[in-house]
């Protein structure tokens, strides 16, 4: 059984994918997070965000 087990992660050969994979996602969320500040720092944004809060605290 032990044989079994060492032979099939020899085979599985995806050793150091993980780490790039973490780090394309953590790129992604970056940039995600990146465009998302820049639009909500935009002064139409930030306006309409504000008439809502107004609205629904009056």
């Amino acid at each position: 059984m032990h044989k079994l087990v060492r032979r099939l992660a020899r085979l599985r050969g995806d050793a150091g994918m993980n780490t790039a994979e973490y780090a394309v996602g953590t790129l992604a969320a970056v940039a995600f997070a990146g465009l998302l500040l820049k639009v909500l720092t935009s002064s139409r944004v930030q306006s309409a965000l504000a008439a809502i809060i107004d609205r629904a605290l009056s």
